[in-house]
């Protein structure tokens, strides 16, 4: 059933990274749209019904590796994610702001409504490597751990959390949200530090930022691998933020200059790697797990 699981992932990010932006695909729209539009129970009952299909194709190595490369499939966001961070860094390469926070909005729900060139650039990275973490180390790392139901919960509370941030209830989405991401944050700054020197960076500037800069933010999660990234590009990002809810003051991450668009750029190609490194980890731990039971 290991060999099946691992197979199954192997699969998923295959066909992420075959067939392009998630947006335009079927199962992946549906998925989003349950959190999104019908709360709670709906994320709930995709969840549970992976926990069924999971139970079903016990002994079943086919029905498991199939199903499992579907979710996996399904959940990724990789290839969507450096579509757009793509489109992120020519925009603001070629100083086309208003599509920059037309992207950057589809991505992250802060306020970019007039924010400059370097907010836009700093405001890019920082949701790159949320995102990073998020919408592919985070399902990888829960596909591994518990299968398909473990790659459903684990996109369904990171989308909740979007579609609730400032609303009646967020705080115990919130709360779930910490306690699912706890785990595949510091997978994802960890991998950060590894594949920063393929794209030119620093992993000792990552390594000490994850380090060092993240006492001080609020999110046990979300500034782990943001000051990775940070400090990865050698670059600062955090400070005054604006969501619809109202303005944190986020601790500075990193040491450096201010982000540009050849930052957003690197950051682009830096979530690559770090996702690349957490496809082979999933694989690495589904396998050892399978022979730990038996």
């Amino acid at each position: 059933m290991s060999a099946a699981r691992a197979i199954g992932l192997v699969l998923g990010v295959a066909a992420d990274g075959a067939l392009g932006d998630p947006r335009r695909r079927l199962p992946v729209t549906a998925f989003r749209r349950l959190p999104l539009r019908s709360g709670v129970l709906a994320a709930a009952a995709a969840v549970a019904g992976g926990a069924l299909l999971e139970r079903s194709s016990r002994g079943r190595p086919l029905l498991q590796a199939s199903a499992t490369a579907v979710t996996t499939w399904a959940v990724l966001g990789a290839a969507g994610l450096a579509q757009q961070g793509t489109e992120l860094a020519r925009d603001l390469e070629e100083c086309r702001f208003e599509p920059a926070r037309t992207t950057l909005s589809e991505l992250d729900p802060r306020v970019a409504d007039g924010l400059s060139a370097i907010a836009l650039s700093r405001a890019s990275v920082e949701t790159l490597a949320e995102n990073t973490s998020d919408a592919v180390v985070a399902p990888l790392v829960w596909g591994a751990l518990a299968g398909v139901p473990g790659l459903l919960g684990a996109r369904a509370v990171s989308l909740l959390r979007r579609s609730r941030a400032g609303r009646r209830g967020h705080w115990a989405v919130d709360r779930a949200d910490e306690l699912v991401h706890l785990l595949p944050t510091r997978v994802a700054a960890a991998l950060t530090v590894v594949a920063a020197p393929v794209v030119g960076g620093s992993a000792g500037g990552a390594w000490r930022a994850w380090h060092r800069d993240t006492i001080a933010h609020p999110s046990p999660n979300a500034g782990r691998v943001e000051a990775a990234f940070a400090g990865a590009l050698e670059i600062r990002v955090g400070g005054r933020t604006v969501y619809p809810h109202g303005v944190l003051e986020l601790p500075v991450l990193g040491v450096g200059r201010n982000p540009d668009a050849g930052h957003v750029t690197r950051a682009v190609e830096l979530s690559r790697v770090v996702g690349w490194l957490a496809g082979a980890t999933s694989v690495v731990v589904a396998v050892v797990l399978g022979f730990g039971r038996r």
